[in-house]
């Protein structure tokens, strides 16, 4: 694999729109801030757990506080273009990259709203386990479904 300053690295780049399938728009807060002046990058993976889980949970697919399966995070990662800041409001846009037997790759692009490209883009793994045992478990087909459609095919 290529260090990050060899010339084969691969920069990451804004993504636009067009690349997600659903969106949800999310205020930010002042407490969103840091001392820098714009929204500290915890508060994104907060934002990436909001529009995915607030998705599932509309569609009928996420059951959090009595379903039998629960997404549990194994790995996250988020790169950052533009700064983002209170009082602008966030679009997060989703997508499912990949759809495995007990485990969904979860792409996120937030957007400055109305701005055409990411001002930060993301991804999350989640690997679906029963709530009492925590040992991954097949998909549901309710939930599959759904993320099915947020593949794009």
């Amino acid at each position: 694999m290529p260090e990050a300053s060899s010339p084969a690295a691969v920069r990451p780049a804004p993504q636009p729109r067009s690349s997600y399938s659903a969106f949800r728009s999310i205020p930010t807060r002042w407490s969103d801030n840091d001392v820098y002046g714009h929204v500290n990058n915890v508060v994104y993976y907060s934002w990436f757990d909001t529009a995915v889980n607030a998705h599932l949970i509309e569609q009928g697919a996420l059951d959090i506080e009595h379903g039998e399966v629960i997404g549990l995070v194994v790995e996250t990662q988020c790169n950052y273009f533009a700064p983002l800041a209170f009082p602008q409001a966030v679009d997060a846009g989703i997508r499912v990259a990949r759809i495995g037997g007990s485990s969904v790759r979860y792409e996120v692009g937030l957007f400055a709203q109305g701005d055409a490209s990411t001002a930060a883009a993301g991804h999350f793994i989640h690997v679906y386990v029963d709530r009492k045992t925590r040992r991954p478990c097949a998909l549901p087909a309710r939930l599959r479904e759904v993320l099915q459609a947020l593949t794009g095919a």
